[in-house]
Formats: C-alpha cells, structure tokens, sequence
C-alpha cells in the first residue's frame, strides 16, 4: 500500500471514502488542508491523503509519473503506466472502508487531477464523484463513464496547467453526455486553496448527480397528465 496519511476516520462504519492526490514534488501532507475542510464538512467521511509512489525527479517530493520530456505525444503513455498504481490504491481503501464505488470521491490537484481523471477514462467507474483541481486529462475521453460525476475546477490564472484545457475538457464531455460540473475561479492561480475548497464543497453538498435524477424519474415518473400550477 502506498504511504498515506488518514486525516479523519469517523468512530463508526464510514459512509463516503475521500481519497485526495497531491501534485508533482509534492507529498500527502500538500493536501492536508483540503482535506480537513473536507471532513468537518463531511462527519462520517473517512478521508485520507495519498503519497505518490515515485521519487520526484526535481529532487524533492513526490510524483506518479516523470515531467522531464514530457509532450503531447508521450503523456498518455507515461500516465498509463502508473494508473494500475493508483487503481489498487482506491479499491485497497475502498475495502479498508467498506465503501463502496458510489460511496468513493477522488480529489486529485494538478498531477493528482490528471490521475485521478484518467481513472474514469474509458473504464468502468472506480468512483461517484471525481474532482480535477488545475488539472486535466493526459488524453480526451472516448465515451463518458456511467456512475461518475465529473468536478472540474480550474484558476483562471494558473500558469502552470492553463484553464482553457478543462474549458475545453467540459465541452467535451458535455457532448458525450456526461455527468460534468466546470468552475473557473477568478483570480485563482495553480493551487488548492481556502476559495477552490468552498467551491468543491459546495459542488459535493449541493449537486444532484444525473443519475440520482434518473433513478428518481425511473421509480416515480409521477402522474400521466398532471400539469405543475
């Protein structure tokens, strides 16, 4: 199992798993903060912070993949190596938890973002609500993926992994039908901060997932020919 830091473990049966991916050079303890923001929003979520499981190449820190030549040609490649990783990871905690897919949100910042998004691509859902902060995907999705609720944020003014790749990601994913929220904040650059946290947890609180509608409308498809006044 990979290093990981519990930030909060509810005395009872957990009824939501939070799994939190730092950036590059970075280690568990980056997104602390996020995550204690988290947990007092959500009681009875465990929450926990993942390592990266290679040596940052900069020297200090941590990485899932190198950035050292990294393109628009080899990125995909280097991401797929290290997602089986990050796969195990989620289920190892999801059974440490008892919880189950639709119980699961990943929240990944920069690097972590693009991992914890390239683990709904094309594959069968591993989570209920994936969040991507300043980050993207290593390659566009062919098919949306059932059963996850997609959470892009973005700072306009991050320098470092430019807004317009989750403007473009969003447009994307609105066309194949998935379940996506896009925010870009404002005067925010390439960070995890106090403003991006509220802007999460209110998606997380207040975001009816498309398949809660549905599911909804299947069992209760109300009354043929009722009119709303």
């Amino acid at each position: 199992m990979l290093p990981s830091l519990v930030i909060a473990r509810p005395a009872g049966p957990a009824q939501q798993l939070v799994l939190l991916f730092h950036g590059w050079g970075a280690d568990e303890h980056d997104m602390a903060p996020l995550g204690r923001r988290l947990a007092a929003e959500f009681e009875q979520a465990c929450v926990v912070s993942v390592r990266s499981p290679q040596a940052c190449e900069a020297g200090a820190g941590y990485q899932w993949f190198p950035v050292r030549g990294i393109d628009e040609h080899n990125r995909a490649e280097r991401v797929a190596q290290a997602l089986p990783q990050f796969v195990d990871t989620v289920r190892h905690w999801q059974r440490e938890t008892s919880t189950s897919v639709a119980q699961t949100a990943l929240v990944g910042f920069s690097q972590g973002g693009i991992m914890a998004l390239e683990s709904t691509r094309d594959r069968d859902a591993l989570a209920g609500r994936v969040a991507s902060i300043g980050g993207r995907f290593a390659r566009l999705p062919r098919q949306a993926t059932g059963g996850t609720t997609l959470h892009l944020l973005h700072g306009k003014s991050d320098t470092v992994m430019p807004y317009a790749l989750t403007i473009e990601a969003a447009e994307h994913l609105v066309r194949l039908g998935a379940d996506v929220t896009a925010d870009v904040l404002p005067f925010v650059g390439h960070e995890a901060g106090a403003e991006v946290a509220e802007c999460l947890v209110r998606r997380l609180r207040t975001y009816v997932p498309m398949r809660v509608w549905r599911e909804a409308l299947a069992s209760d498809p109300g009354t043929p020919g009722a009119q709303c006044h």
